[in-house]
């Protein structure tokens, strides 16, 4: 099927349309309807009639948005009406929620005389926290937004003007700052005088453009004074009126420095831009085709030209989700009144910057894997990059405190924990991680040195203050890989050819001697990095290692267990995993070490497995799973749990609740655990849970990761005699630098 075929059938599907009402508390007893509805509903509901302002605590008003369409201006699509608009509106809500977690309301509005869509939207402002204003034509969505932002006391967004505004505004700082040009110098052109060309337009002013530089132009030709007076072009487009001759777009282009496109497809050729001044940035952004094609555009502009275009199959893509669901993010977290021109150009600000930041393996595999870096083909950050809300939601939201436009402040020390916890558990839980690990950053040594993975890594792990890194590897190698990966730092790296390595052979052939082992061998086990790097960690001159990037997991194991060993009190290490649901964190184990163990491997283990999630501020509560509940299943397979949870409930040191064996329901559902088997010494479900052998284990923990939709963080390897842990080969930057994370954290409790 094509592209429209598969949307209907998108669309179409049980249930129709891309949004739903959810319940966020709980409805499962009478008691809860009680508290939900009559008779308690009433305490809240008295609380706000005292003050209002108790609505932002007691409803869903602060993040709820309003998505308010005529349909007159539909996307492409034109004035459509605002019933066959409702689907862009629905989307518009899944990129609010999917992108920023903001509840939205889509309402399409019969009302095609702007003064009633201004009542019907006054008269509403009691439900909503905001309203983003979608699709609603020329001259009328400009008295709509004013109104309403005069009359209103949140804030008030047209999306097609200031989104597409603040977007190009980041690309423009981004393209001048590459091409060594200034904004006050820009001579800018404008082809289009339409609601998003004259927004855009003033944020250019907004960030430094002169007004009298800009040039508009529409289908009648250069927007001039002579045009205004005689009362051919509205009071929007007179603003941008200039004084020069009439003449025709190529007339304008002619050695204009900047050339942005909001109108119509195919009007720009490459005479055109090659008549711009030297080094043009050219933004054509008519959709769904451009004014002129962007290989077109990039050949034809005299030294380098920068473009960008509405269209995700070329690079630099002017995409508003880079900005509505972040600046309401903002907005509503400081309760603003409204969303003002120093909000507008702190989101921009904050786009640019971002673009200049090393982009996460996630957001490179999302594009086809090629490479990201700055530079002319990439002044715009990705739109699926996790990170536009971790910089412009608090940009925004420390611009509207600073601005006057806020009612309150947020805690902007804990704000950003709060956006990665929307983003998901998984966030939030690394976040505990990773800021003990700044508290105390520790030596952590990278074996594989040379991968590029690992290099970003390094990068990442010392640019955010959370390790300092040692990269093993070959020296020249590593600094190349450095400079072609546009990374300014300058690693500590270890390289297995030099003579610093012989203390470590020394070292290395004292350990295995007794193994067979000669000198000469030990020496030569040093040119693998997985024997360097855990030499280093055993010798204390490095505090915890990474490896796995490039080896199979065994491989990857086998010289930190021979070198390392496990800890003193230890004679088992294990995998680990922690999975993170929406409302729910496990840890599981063991997921990649100990393939059939036994009672006191499961018991040892589950030990190591609760200091873990201690690490990560959780109280454990331990589960050793099976096929049977409490004795069920008598069988050579049922006793090994049992008798480990015997071993366990005797230990005086096993200070956190634990018991089995049980199945998997029964430790994770409170009904049946409380219920059923109230003798249980778990009060609450388990959210520790051992299995009887890394087969089910491992199988287990990718099954809720594919199908339960858990979050995945790790391996992690517990029990080491130093902090060591192996990543996954293909895991990306942002996983290395969790796991780094949990390393520095295990080093801290040893130093």
């Amino acid at each position: 099927m094509g592209l429209e075929e598969d949307a209907l059938d998108y669309h179409q599907r049980d249930p129709p349309g891309k949004l739903e009402i959810a319940t966020t508390k709980p409805t499962n007893t009478q008691r809860d309807l009680s508290l939900a509805y009559s008779p308690g509903v009433a305490g809240p509901c008295r609380e706000i009639d005292a003050d209002p302002a108790d609505a932002f605590e007691y409803t869903a008003k602060g993040n709820l948005v309003a998505v308010v369409s005529d349909g007159s201006a539909t996307l492409g699509l034109g004035d459509i009406g605002p019933l066959a608009s409702k689907p862009v509106m629905e989307g518009k809500g899944v990129l609010f929620k999917r992108f920023a977690d903001i509840d939205v309301f889509d309402l399409e509005v019969d009302a095609d005389d702007p003064e009633r869509m201004i009542d019907v939207v006054e008269a509403l402002e009691p439900t909503f926290g905001g309203v983003n204003l979608e699709d609603i034509g020329a001259p009328a969505c400009f008295t709509i937004e004013e109104k309403l932002q005069e009359s209103l006391s949140i804030p008030v967004f047209h999306d097609d003007q200031h989104g597409t505004a603040i977007i190009t505004g980041a690309a423009l700082l981004n393209a001048i700052d590459i091409l060594g040009k200034d904004l006050s110098e820009l001579e800018v052109v404008f082809s289009g005088a339409g609601a998003s060309a004259i927004a855009t337009a003033r944020f250019f002013e907004s960030l430094g453009v002169p007004g009298s530089a800009i040039t508009m132009v529409d289908s009648g030709g250069i927007v001039t004074d002579v045009r205004a007076e005689s009362g051919d072009v509205n009071a929007y487009k007179a603003e941008f009126a200039t004084e020069g001759p009439a003449g025709d777009l190529a007339d304008a282009m002619a050695g204009a420095d900047v050339f942005v496109g909001l109108s119509v497809s195919g009007i720009v050729d490459r005479s055109m831009v090659a008549s711009m001044a030297a080094d043009p940035i050219v933004f054509p952004m008519a959709n769904p085709d451009p004014e002129i094609d962007y290989d077109d555009a990039k050949a034809a502009g005299e030294g380098t030209t920068i473009v960008a275009t509405g269209r995700s199959d070329y690079p630099n893509q002017v995409n508003n989700v880079l900005g509505f669901p972040f600046i309401f993010r903002g907005a509503l977290d400081a309760r603003a009144r409204r969303i003002n021109e120093e909000m507008k150009v702190a989101a921009a600000e904050a786009l640019a910057a971002l673009a200049r930041e090393d982009v996460p393996d996630a957001v490179v595999k999302a594009y086809g894997g090629e490479p990201i870096q700055f530079g002319p083909e990439y002044v715009i950050p990705k739109p699926l990059d996790p990170r536009v809300l971790f910089e412009v939601a608090p940009a925004v939201a420390r611009a509207a405190v600073e601005s006057g436009a806020a009612r309150r402040e947020p805690d902007f020390g804990t704000y950003v924990e709060s956006l990665e916890a929307r983003l998901g558990k998984s966030r939030e839980m690394m976040r505990i991680i990773l800021n003990k690990a700044k508290s105390d950053p520790q030596r952590i040594v990278l074996a594989a040195g040379a991968d590029d993975t690992m290099i970003r890594s390094a990068y990442q792990l010392l640019d955010r203050g959370i390790a300092e890194p040692i990269l093993v590897g070959d020296r020249a190698e590593i600094r190349s890989s450095t400079d072609r990966l546009g990374l300014s730092f300058d690693p500590t790296i270890v390289d297995p050819g030099g003579d610093a390595v012989d203390c470590y052979a020394d070292r290395l052939y004292e350990l295995r001697n007794r193994k067979g082992v000669t000198r000469d061998e030990a020496r030569e086990l040093l040119t693998d990095g997985n024997y360097l790097a855990s030499a280093m960690v055993e010798t204390g001159d490095a505090d915890a290692m990474l490896t796995g990037a490039t080896d199979h997991y065994p491989s990857a194991l086998r010289p930190p267990l021979e070198v390392v060993g496990t800890a003193p009190d230890a004679n088992y290490a294990a995998g680990v995993y922690m999975l993170t649901f929406r409302n729910r964190v496990i840890f599981v184990a063991d997921v990649t070490v100990n393939p059939e163990p036994d009672a006191a491997v499961l018991a040892e283990v589950t030990q190591h497995t609760a200091d873990l999630a201690r690490q990560f501020n959780v109280d454990p509560r331990a589960a050793l799973l099976s096929y049977s509940d409490f004795g069920s299943v008598e069988d050579e397979h049922t006793a090994v749990p049992r008798e480990a949870t015997r071993r366990l409930r005797s230990d005086p040191s096993v200070t956190f609740p634990v018991d089995g064996e049980m199945q998997a329901d029964t430790a994770l559902v409170e009904e049946v655990l409380t219920g059923t088997y109230e003798f249980a010494d778990l009060d609450e479900p388990a959210n520790v849970l051992i299995f009887p052998n890394l087969e089910a284990g491992n199988v287990a923990y990718k099954l809720l990761e594919e199908l339960g939709g858990a979050d995945a963080v790790g391996p992690m390897l517990a029990g080491m005699d130093c902090p060591v842990h192996v990543v996954q080969r293909g895991d990306d930057v942002e996983d290395i630098v969790h796991l780094a994370g949990v390393a520095v954290v295990d080093a801290q409790s040893e130093t």
